[in-house]
């Protein structure tokens, strides 16, 4: 158990047991890179999702840059998608040399905006990425039309997401490829690694050349116990794979992620009960036959109403020994995209008011009562 001198990490993740004997097995048997563990994650994943191909990778950047290559997003095609997002969503369309397009966010779903998506299509578009922000999400059936309308390819950005669920549908497995994140932060953990979800075979292939230096889809096999198989590069790849150590971790996290969804909606609805007559902006309520997956429960902080600043709510929140995260500000506030693109903030007012006011308070599953309790007693003196 925390005590009140230590500090709360935020989103420090639930490791057990199993996963350390399994490290230590890796360990052991001298399997440290990309060998049989790794495959049993995949197909846990695959088995977990409902989707017939999985490819581990070292991060989910990685996983979205070789999407984006995958799915033929050359230089000058225009790829939509949200400017309330890691970096890591638009410098994989620019490491493939495609033109990032964002299109502004629902006020309250924080998700992209089907409204903007459509605004913003021309033709140089050729790919829409989805960001299920939080594990809420997206509007998948109308962005699936949009994407049918104007023939463009879908990556679902999941790295939130591994347990959301839209109309009885798996996140992941409404666009051509899906990436999800193991993070140390996110709902299911390797410390470091990715992976891509696909049904479609002709791509599986390819991402595991592009993943492995551009070595041959066979030169797979050579991380198994069936005998030395030579390898030819088919073209210039890239080191993404993912290590055994970390799906070591992985195997054991994923087996016990439902287990860890059921602890974070508790949390989840301890926070909606015991903040719900602040004058904090919450999360909004889940939208009918929806699964969230309860990565992220951000708070807005309006400085008018609560008396505080978001960035002094952070400060004084850290010297109360708890963790926080901001999710995120907006992409255009960041001077990189301003000086190469020419974005301002208030291109996109919905994400950059989110972004300016936003708090992640702790979620992990790892919590136990008296730290959700310290929690909700920092954050109701700091606004009263």
């Amino acid at each position: 158990m925390r005590s009140k001198e230590n500090f709360l990490v935020f989103g420090s993740p639930d490791i057990g047991q199993p996963e350390i004997d399994e490290v230590v097995a890796s360990m052991k048997a001298g399997w440290l890179g990309t060998g049989p563990k790794v495959a049993r994650f995949e197909a846990d994943m695959m088995a977990y999702k409902g989707i017939s191909n999985a490819i581990a990778l070292n991060s989910c950047t990685a996983a979205l840059h070789l999407a984006m290559i995958a799915v033929g997003i050359e230089p000058g095609d225009e790829v939509i998608t949200t400017p309330l997002t890691f970096c890591a969503t638009v410098n994989a369309i620019i490491h493939a040399g495609g033109v990032p397009v964002l299109a502004d966010v629902d006020p309250f779903t924080m998700n992209i905006s089907i409204k903007e998506v459509e605004a913003k299509i021309t033709s140089k578009t050729r790919a829409i990425v989805p960001v299920h922000f939080g594990g809420r999400s997206c509007e998948m059936f109308l962005l699936r039309e949009i994407v049918k309308k104007y023939r463009l390819k879908m990556v679902e950005d999941c790295a939130h997401a591994i347990e959301t669920e839209y109309h009885g549908q798996k996140a992941g497995s409404f666009g051509d490829l899906s990436a999800f994140s193991f993070y140390v932060t996110k709902n299911v953990v390797t410390g470091e690694g990715g992976m891509i979800l696909t049904d479609n075979e002709e791509y599986a292939c390819r991402l595991k050349v592009l993943a492995l230096h551009g070595m041959s889809c066979d030169a797979w096999r050579r991380f198994s116990d069936e005998g030395y198989r030579h390898y030819l590069v088919t073209e210039a790849g890239y080191k993404y794979n993912m290590m055994d150590i970390q799906a070591a971790i992985g195997i054991h996290q994923l087996a016990r992620v439902e287990e860890n969804w059921n602890r974070r909606q508790q949390i989840w609805q301890i926070y909606n009960k015991a903040l719900a007559d602040t004058s904090l902006i919450l999360p909004a309520a889940e939208e009918p036959d929806t699964r969230h997956a309860y990565h992220l429960y951000t708070i807005l902080i309006d400085e008018e109403k609560t008396g505080v600043s978001r960035d002094e709510f952070l400060n004084r929140m850290n010297q109360k020994n708890i963790g926080t995260g901001v999710h995120y500000l907006s992409i255009p506030e960041h001077p990189y995209y301003q000086q190469r693109f020419g974005w301002k903030p208030q291109d996109t007012p919905n994400a950059m008011r989110i972004g300016r006011q936003t708090v992640s308070l702790p979620i992990s599953a790892k919590l136990d009562d008296e730290d959700i309790y310290d929690v909700i007693s920092a954050v109701t003196d700091i606004i009263n």
